[in-house]
Formats: C-alpha cells, structure tokens, sequence
C-alpha cells in the first residue's frame, strides 16, 4: 500500500512539472492575428503547442463574469457545444466537447485555481489525469489541456475578458482546419458568455 501511495505522488509530481503553464505567456508574445473585430483572436506557440486567446470587452461589471466562469457544474448550459461538464473534486473538472461531424469528441480532465486582486481575476487550468475517468474509446483525449479565463475591470461595469487555451484538438483533427476551429471556439465562447450575461 505504501509503494502505491509513493508511486502516485511520484507520477502526480511529474505531470505537474511537465504540465504546460500559460502564466508563461505574456503580451510580448508573436501573436498570429486570425480575427480583429469586437472578439480579437490569435495564436502564438509556446513549448510546442498552439496557443490561442480570444478578447473582448464585455458591458458587464467582473463580479457578474465570474460567477458565470466559476460555476462549473452548470458550464453545459452556458457553453453550449460542452455536453458533460462534472466535478470530481473541489478543484477538478470533467469536461467533454462536442465535435462537428464527422470527427470524435473530445474530452478532458483539468484542474483549476482561482487568483483574485482589485486588479484582475484569473481563473487558470491545466490537465491531470484522475481515476474516475479513464481514457473512453469514443472520446480523444485532450491530455495537455491547459489555459485561463483573465478578467480585467476597465470601469465599475465593463471588463476585458481574455480566454486562453491550449489549441492542439489530437485524434483525427486535420491540422489545416486549426484555424478555422480556433476561430469558432473564441467567437463561441465570447458570445455565450455574453449571452449567459444577458439573461
């Protein structure tokens, strides 16, 4: 038993140093510009990964945007291409994505933190594994999930609202429509958030 509990810390502590941390990223960063409108989105790369972020700013004091963001359990009604979103733990979350025809799901296991000054609200992720959820064969899985919802008041009730997240999809994905995916996801998470905002 002693072994066991050994080898999980051993394994817990190397997924934590090779996770990929976007508190890394910072403005200086070659973004790509794939969309500059109302919902800016670009891409940079970052150990090797596809780092996408979308921005906007929304009419709407920071307290309201983050209770949206931190009510994980009810994330499936306010991200409407989620259709599971479950809480294993105080900190961790179950998360599978809906797909477009004819490509497969994708899910992923994360665990958040949450930073909160006067001046800005972090809200950041990244992958772990948890033996509730294996690795199902209808779903890929996203094992370097990683990225962060930053909210930063500009006035008592508007906030610049930055997601940012780990772009690889994995599995039978083409490379060539990462783009065009990345675009969708920016603009559909901004809009259902707004939308979520508005009710």
């Amino acid at each position: 038993m002693k072994k066991i509990s050994i080898l999980i810390i051993i394994l817990f502590s190397i997924q934590v140093l090779f996770s990929l941390d976007i508190s890394r990223l910072n403005e200086s960063n070659n973004w790509e510009i794939i969309q500059d409108e109302q919902i800016w989105i670009g891409w940079t790369e970052m150990s090797g990964f596809p780092i996408c972020k979308a921005t906007a700013m929304l009419p709407y004091p920071l307290e309201s945007i983050s209770v949206i963001i931190e009510d994980v359990d009810n994330y499936t009604n306010v991200f409407l291409r989620l259709t599971e979103s479950q809480s294993l733990e105080n900190d961790v979350i179950y998360i599978v994505l809906d797909m477009p025809f004819p490509f497969s799901s994708r899910d992923y296991i994360i665990r958040y933190t949450k930073e909160k000054s006067d001046s800005k609200w972090v809200f950041r992720f990244t992958a772990v594994t948890h033996q509730d959820v294996p690795i199902m064969k209808e779903n890929v899985r996203l094992i370097n999930a990683a990225g962060e919802w930053n909210l930063k008041p500009s006035s008592e009730n508007e906030t610049m609202v930055t997601y940012i997240w780990n772009g690889e999809l994995r599995g039978d994905f083409p490379k060539w429509a990462y783009s065009r995916a990345w675009k969708t996801q920016g603009n559909e998470m901004m809009e259902w958030l707004k939308d979520a905002l508005g009710d």
